[in-house]
């Protein structure tokens, strides 16, 4: 039985090696830094995009740094038709209108689903009411029909036994 125990804990103690191992074999060399975008201007498009960072411009040939704290880059470093950023075949101006045509798409989307839906509570709202009231109609109908039919019972009763009176405010001693 020892020899089991001993037998899995090595085993286990094998197993548990050779994962730190692998971990410590996997640990991921640190990149070297990015080359700056200015150093690639004069190349060609794709090689200045490979970087996220970098802006080309076409004319001009110039690999930029993107400007960040602008959200759109300004015309005087490169104007919009010419720049291409993230993929080379697309300009920026081409890109900024087909976001723009999507958002007012998504946006407009959005507004007609919230109406149709605001449309249609507002509707089964109406036909809930409408039944509410068509039940409450028939409810009070029954009630009024077995009021008359209980009154015509008691009427009935008090002919049968002598007590029916002419005038049905009289009290009922002066019979």
């Amino acid at each position: 039985m020892s020899r089991v125990h001993g037998a899995s804990g090595s085993v286990f103690a094998f197993i548990f090696c050779g994962i730190v191992l692998a971990a410590e074999a996997q640990t991921p060399t640190p990149s070297p830094a990015p080359i700056p975008c200015a150093l690639r201007s004069n190349t060609s498009c794709v090689e200045c995009l490979q970087n996220v960072s970098c802006l080309w411009c076409s004319p001009t040939n110039q690999c930029l740094d993107y400007p960040v704290r602008n959200i759109l880059p300004p015309s005087s470093l490169c104007p919009l038709s010419d720049a291409r950023w993230g993929l080379c075949w697309v300009n920026f101006l081409i890109l900024i209108i087909t976001m723009s045509v999507l958002a007012g798409i998504i946006v407009i989307a959005i507004l007609v689903c919230c109406f149709c839906c605001c449309k249609c509570e507002r509707i089964g709202n109406k036909k809930e009411d409408a039944k509410v009231q068509r039940q409450t109609r028939a409810r009070k109908s029954r009630q009024k029909a077995r009021r008359t039919e209980i009154q015509l019972r008691h009427d009935e009763i008090r002919q049968k036994y002598g007590m029916a009176k002419e005038n049905p405010y009289a009290r009922m001693d002066d019979h």
